[in-house]
């Protein structure tokens, strides 16, 4: 593995944590929200991450114990709806109230989704001080001749 590639490493990092924090905010944003029908009610949302590969080429080591792949990033599969149930209240006042005097709120846990959120910025952080660090041994490394 480059010095170079860390930047792609890093940055793919960080384009998945954009992800995950904008499917956080999102879900914090609906919170609240409510419908008279299960089917039309927010339901929280979760981006699905996968490792990116690659083939280790012409023969070079890796640091991984297989030697056969070495990681090349983070991907977004896609971002998926959590099945768990959703909350009803029993509001016969409320204005979207059902027939049965119930509103449904959305499965979204609010103290979760903050802690999905400082964990997606301060890994957001770590990459870009990554590539920081990377971009300073480069500049030792241009100017060990001199």
């Amino acid at each position: 593995m480059s010095l170079a590639s860390v930047f792609n490493i890093a940055g793919t990092g960080m384009s998945a944590q954009t992800t995950r924090l904008n499917t956080t905010a999102s879900n914090i944003a609906n919170a609240e929200t409510v419908s008279s029908s299960v089917d039309q009610t927010y339901r929280a949302r979760h981006p699905v991450f996968a490792t990116m590969l690659q083939q280790a080429q012409g023969g070079q080591g890796s640091l991984f114990a297989d030697g056969d792949e070495s990681g090349n990033g983070v991907q977004v599969l896609g971002v998926i709806e959590d099945q768990s149930p959703l909350v009803p209240r029993y509001e016969p006042n409320h204005p979207a109230a059902n027939a049965d005097g119930y509103v449904f709120y959305p499965n979204v846990n609010v103290v979760e989704e903050m802690a999905n959120m400082i964990s997606a910025s301060r890994s957001f952080q770590t990459n870009a001080e990554m590539m920081n660090t990377a971009k300073q041994m480069m500049q030792k490394v241009l100017t060990l001749g001199q």
